[in-house]
């Protein structure tokens, strides 16, 4: 793949995976500091490794949720919590992954965990997703 086709491959998956609303902020926020480092997140996480035919995207999104709680990385657990919904999770599966990662990350990055998917449980019942 072209390094322009593998840009435009991937901020079409980072878009439906994360919404629209999520890259247009990304986008408005580009500076000097942090363009390189989300022209290569759009290239190759989500034009190479989310595009790649071996999983789908709902198995990708859990994959990354369990990793995120494993590496206690807060704010991207957090989006990928509400990106997951965009790949066909269901509130059930991501409450049985973080009672799975208690066993395989520990308890209090499960329980850290089903406080952050409560805040997002809660933001799209306001919002009403």
């Amino acid at each position: 793949m072209q390094d322009e086709d593998r840009f435009e491959q991937g901020m079409q998956v980072r878009r439906s995976v994360l919404g629209d609303a999520h890259v247009d902020r990304t986008v408005k926020n580009l500076t000097s500091l942090n363009a390189d480092f989300q022209d290569f997140i759009t290239r190759y996480a989500w034009g190479d490794i989310w595009s790649r035919p071996g999983l789908e995207r709902h198995t990708r999104s859990l994959i990354t949720i369990a990793m995120l709680i494993a590496l206690n990385r807060e704010a991207e657990l957090k989006m990928h919590l509400h990106a997951a919904f965009n790949n066909g999770a269901t509130r059930e599966e991501l409450k049985e992954l973080i009672m799975h990662s208690a066993l395989y990350c520990g308890l209090p990055a499960a329980n850290a965990t089903l406080h952050l998917a409560q805040q997002v449980f809660d933001e799209r019942d306001a919002a009403g997703l």
